[in-house]
């Protein structure tokens, strides 16, 4: 489980990346149930950004996966994926942007980010998980 200050280092990670790579962004961190346990929006980040990366993490949350794993496999399905989207009041969000955050070998939550591209959001994400000693994957 994460708690409140391990929340705060991935989100101060993150911002610290965001910073680096000249992107303003929202991020989100959620615990393995996909409850909330950090946000933060970032000078300059669209106002929409910071419920677009909860979702993001929630999503990498639920699947023990990157976000953008579950847009490849709903590709092929939209009405599945629009069914996901509705049954879970509008957390499913598969687009690239989310990771989860492993502590020897266990799922512990995931960090999502909006703001940038799918793939600035999710390359910032995996910088912070991986500076903050946590792993992507659970090998």
């Amino acid at each position: 489980m994460l708690t409140s200050d391990q929340a705060l280092a991935l989100l101060s990670a993150a911002r610290e990346e965001c910073a680096r790579v000249g992107v303003p962004m929202s991020f989100a961190v959620m615990d393995a149930a996909g409850h909330l346990v950090g946000l933060l929006r970032t000078d300059g980040a669209p106002w929409i950004s910071t419920d677009v990366a909860q979702g993001k993490a929630w999503t990498a949350a639920a699947y023990g996966m990157p976000s953008a794993g579950q847009k490849t496999k709903m590709d092929s399905l939209p009405n599945f994926s629009t069914a996901l989207t509705a049954m879970t009041a509008g957390r499913f969000t598969p687009q690239p942007g989310a990771v989860p955050v492993f502590a020897d070998g266990q799922l512990v939550g995931a960090l999502g980010a909006s703001g940038g591209t799918g793939q600035q959001d999710e390359d910032v994400c995996s910088a912070a998980v991986t500076a903050c000693g946590y792993a992507t994957t659970a090998g």
